[in-house]
């Protein structure tokens, strides 16, 4: 079996114990991983900070962090097709989109490079003849990003590279289920040459997730997951009173006006929903369509889901992999049964397959007279669809804001004055409109509710990383007057 390290202060470590990690295709074990332990977790920290004061990281200038950040993009543009076949690996997605995907990663590190050194402060025209008034951007200190084990090269460049651009140093913490790609990356973060210290790669269960986001010398939290740990995040941030951006899940709504392109819809439904095996945060997982149109859309999506291709992760022919762990297949297969006794009716799919590996194929479920349905509420983190139908706009508001998350959403319309209006309307981060699923490293994303807060991506996830000191200058020559009155 393949043996992979700990990164922490510039040197590759084994862990205090390890486990081995199952290749989702098979249900066997393919990797040792090394496993963090408390005093881990502080030898990073402290490594973390004493790097952040040190000359070689607090003096660099912001132009020559970006040529480090270039240097790392170049590095993953290099050697993305091996860090794709360790994802897939790892963790079961389809090399087709882990290939294409991290390759577009080095796109991210390649923005917050050049964006390194236009972080601007600014003059302020002050009320007081006698000052002169200017605000600085510093970096925060030490961040503990905490990524889970889908698209986690992504997740963890959208924490990273403005983490980085702004002066902060890192403790990355990647997921226990899937983390070969981020222990290896860190061998290229070391080949780009940062400092010791700067970014240290760690990973393991909950207790080195508690141990990080509560470390005293932590000053910022950027975790990326559910609902539930993010709570115990922010209990934990109670304790060092670090600075918390949380992009967690989402129950997104896919809406379909009666007007739309129903070729164009239906493949952006498949995309939104059965790619990646239904395994991304931003999910359209509930379709909402205009009742006219339902059952030809309905039929149109069967077939397309019914002929998805079904196979290895490692095969550019494979369209619909496994899940990551059989703990998803058993909630996806326990959330559709209790859907369907509560009266939604199953299109297609609906129970694992019956084959070695985590496989659970695409499966709609229509709850037309069923609000309550449990797959209308709950995150599958799979390849399930919920739909439901509307008659009027107001209706199509209402259902898709009738959740407690508001991460992402569809839209597909052919009417531009409409298209307006329901952007508007719709409570989500993200309005995608005759599109889904598409990224840039120049546009922020996130949400709110059960979703989180903050951005990642653009230059707000940079500004994120940053504090504003004021700095107030005298420029008179006479003795200051009278002490106990304020200026």
């Amino acid at each position: 079996m393949q043996r992979f390290q700990h990164y922490i202060d510039g040197d590759f470590a084994d862990g205090a114990g390890s486990f081995d990690s199952l290749d989702p295709a098979t249900g066997a074990p393919w990797a040792q991983m090394p496993t963090a332990t408390p005093a881990d977790v502080d030898r990073a920290v402290t490594a973390a900070e004493r790097a952040f004061f040190s000359p070689d990281w607090a003096l660099m200038t912001a132009t020559a962090r970006g040529k480090l950040l270039l240097r790392l993009a170049d590095l993953i543009a290099e050697n993305a097709q091996h860090l794709a076949e360790l994802e897939t690996r790892d963790t079961g997605k389809i090399i087709r989109e882990t290939s294409a995907q991290i390759a577009y990663v080095a796109e991210y590190y390649r923005y917050y490079a050049g964006l390194a050194d236009k972080i601007e402060g600014a003059h302020l025209p002050i009320d007081k003849p006698d000052m002169e008034v200017w605000l600085r951007r510093e970096p925060i200190g030490v961040v503990a990003a905490v990524v889970p084990w889908n698209s986690q090269l992504f997740l963890s460049a959208v924490k990273i590279g403005p983490a980085l651009a702004a002066g902060c140093t890192v403790v990355l913490k990647a997921s226990e289920e899937g983390p070969a790609p981020m222990l290896e990356f860190a061998r290229l973060c070391d080949q780009a040459g940062f400092p010791p210290g700067v970014l240290n790669v760690i990973t393991g269960g909950p207790e080195v997730g508690a141990a990080l986001t509560a470390h005293p010398k932590v000053a910022h939290v950027a975790f990326t997951g559910g609902p539930e740990t993010a709570r115990h995040i922010v209990r934990n941030s109670a304790e060092n009173l670090a600075s918390t951006s949380l992009e967690l899940g989402g129950k997104s709504p896919f809406i379909v006006f009666d007007d739309a392109d129903l070729d164009s819809a239906v493949n952006a439904q498949v995309s939104g929903i059965f790619a990646a095996s239904g395994q991304s945060c931003v999910a359209g997982s509930r379709l909402v369509v205009q009742a006219g149109i339902k059952d030809e859309f309905l039929a149109r999506l069967k077939e397309k889901a019914e002929a998805v291709v079904i196979g290895a992760p490692d095969d550019m022919t494979t369209e619909v992999g496994p899940l990551c762990t059989a703990r998803q297949v058993a909630n996806a297969e326990r959330l559709v049964a209790r859907s369907v006794d509560q009266g939604a009716k199953l299109i297609t799919g609906g129970k694992p397959l019956d084959r070695e590996g985590f496989y659970f194929p695409p499966t709609i479920l229509d709850c037309d007279g069923v609000p309550d349905a449990a797959s209308l509420s709950n995150e599958f983190f799979g390849p399930v669809l919920s739909v439901v139908s509307f008659s009027t706009e107001a209706e199509a508001v209402q259902i898709a804001n009738d959740t407690q998350f508001g991460l992402a959403s569809g839209l597909f319309t052919q009417n531009l004055t409409r298209a307006h209006r329901m952007i508007r309307a719709i409570r989500a981060g993200i309005v995608w409109v005759n599109t889904y699923r598409a990224v840039s490293p120049i546009a922020p994303f996130g949400g709110h509710g059960l979703s989180g807060h903050g951005r990642e991506g653009g230059i707000e996830a940079a500004l994120d990383y940053t504090r504003v000191k004021a700095v107030w200058l005298r420029t008179s020559d006479a003795p200051i007057p009278d002490p106990f009155v304020m200026r």
